[in-house]
């Protein structure tokens, strides 16, 4: 019973761990939206990378309805990690 408790507390620990993680992303990535136009389609990249932490590059234009060149710019001034590698099929997340 014990090793289950521990267990539980560690899985909790790492939890709130990543939950502020994320909630520090959140907060950095909001500071770039100062001085933006209303039409700017950065809350939205937002808001899909905040609920879905990896994004791959058919999944951003179609989502917020850009092309592809202009979803490949907006990452870019979000500036989030790419996660791939690649040149092909990338995705990008936040850690």
């Amino acid at each position: 019973m014990l090793a289950i408790d521990h267990g539980l507390i560690a899985a909790a620990e790492l939890g709130l761990k990543q939950h502020d993680q994320l909630a520090l992303a959140g907060t950095l990535m909001e500071r770039k939206l100062d001085g933006r136009r209303t039409s700017s389609k950065l809350p939205e990249l937002i808001e899909l990378v905040m609920a879905k932490p990896l994004v791959s590059a058919k999944m951003v234009p179609k989502t917020l309805v850009v092309t592809p060149q202009t979803a490949l710019r907006i990452v870019g001034e979000l500036g989030l990690r790419e996660m791939t590698g690649r040149g092909r099929f990338r995705a990008w997340g936040i850690f």
